[in-house]
């Protein structure tokens, strides 16, 4: 499977629950691929050269552990993770247990990808609890239902950039050119919404595409912040109808965001992690619902051909793999403190 040359419209129809996901005004990379993660929306979007090729719906990080704001970057991936358990999760367990080996039970899923700085202790991976995304829930890592952690995980490059935003409202047109606009909540307190940035925006862009706009319903929108998207410019029951384009509101244009021009990134190698790696950030234990398929381990020699379908030249200074801890014996992966984690 090839990472780049699909049209938009064909992932899209991919994935029919997202196909009509609101996206924001961010300008993603116009060279190589960008992840995007709207905390309010609980949503990741993946760019490739400035075109949107997936979204996704994911849990991020609650109130008291949030998800850190800013640039990362993708770093390496640990598929059949096993959870190396914190300190202080250890004491309020009181069982003896320090590792939750790869399986149903683990709370990694099947595959861990690190994000940002080893010490932010920050990682995108997938859940034995498919129900609890999307959510604001977390530790401060992100987590994905395991079927798409596993695919977001096959197709992302380690040394991409990770941009985490925060943005409460989205304002799309549709493929009949309508104006549809999407509030939500503020889970963080950020209280960021320019709503005269989006009022100004929207004013400009009836007036450029000469239509009219339904104010009681975009007042209404910015008053419930339910996550839905609601025509502004079209009778209520009508659908929308993909694929999205965003518009530039935050800065009260009426033009559409464009990619950032960046210079082309260098090619680099994925840094695959030895299966069964240790990883050691703050999760939730929970059990697999019943009724829920759990997910199995991933075959070692399934993996290898995945990742080999993608080939990249070498990088020049790879960074070594992480050993599992012998049993009984500890050593903290990939950061310094279990704090404000997972």
């Amino acid at each position: 499977m090839k990472k780049f040359g699909f049209s938009l419209l064909a992932l899209t129809l991919g994935s029919p629950v997202l196909a009509n996901t609101p996206i924001p005004d961010f300008r993603p990379a116009a060279e190589g691929q960008h992840v995007v993660i709207n905390i309010p929306q609980q949503r990741l979007f993946l760019y490739t050269n400035g075109r949107l090729t997936k979204a996704y719906p994911v849990a991020v990080g609650k109130a008291m552990t949030q998800t850190n704001l800013g640039e990362h970057k993708i770093g390496p991936k640990a598929f059949n993770p096993t959870w190396y358990i914190p300190k202080s999760i250890q004491k309020t367990r009181k069982d003896g247990v320090k590792t939750i080996p790869p399986g149903p039970n683990n709370p990694l899923g099947p595959v861990f990808v690190r994000m940002g700085d080893p010490k932010l202790g920050l990682g995108i991976h997938g859940t034995n609890t498919p129900s609890s995304v999307p959510g604001v829930r977390s530790h401060g890592c992100v987590r994905m239902k395991s079927p798409d952690a596993l695919e977001f995980a096959k197709t992302i490059s380690s040394g991409s950039p990770a941009s985490v935003i925060y943005q409460m409202a989205t304002l799309n047109t549709d493929a009949n050119n309508n104006l549809w606009l999407a509030a939500y909540r503020d889970p963080y307190n950020q209280k960021n919404l320019d709503t005269a940035a989006l009022r100004k925006s929207i004013a400009a862009w009836a007036k450029a595409h000469g239509k009219t706009v339904n104010t009681k319903r975009v007042e209404a929108v910015l008053k419930n912040r339910s996550g839905m998207i609601n025509c502004l410019t079209c009778a209520s029951g009508v659908k929308v109808k993909g694929p999205l384009k965003s518009v530039a509101w935050t800065s009260g244009s009426a033009e559409y965001t464009q990619p950032k021009p960046v210079p082309k990134p260098a090619p680099v190698a994925d840094e695959i992690m030895p299966a069964g790696s240790a990883i050691e950030v703050d999760a939730e234990i929970t059990k697999p619902q019943t009724g829920v398929p759990a997910h199995a381990p991933i075959p070692v020699e399934a993996v290898e051909p995945m990742l080999q379908s993608q080939p990249v030249p070498p990088v020049q200074q790879p960074v070594p793999p992480q050993q599992a801890p012998a049993a009984g014996q500890y050593r903290p992966i990939e950061r310094e403190s279990t704090d404000n984690l997972f």
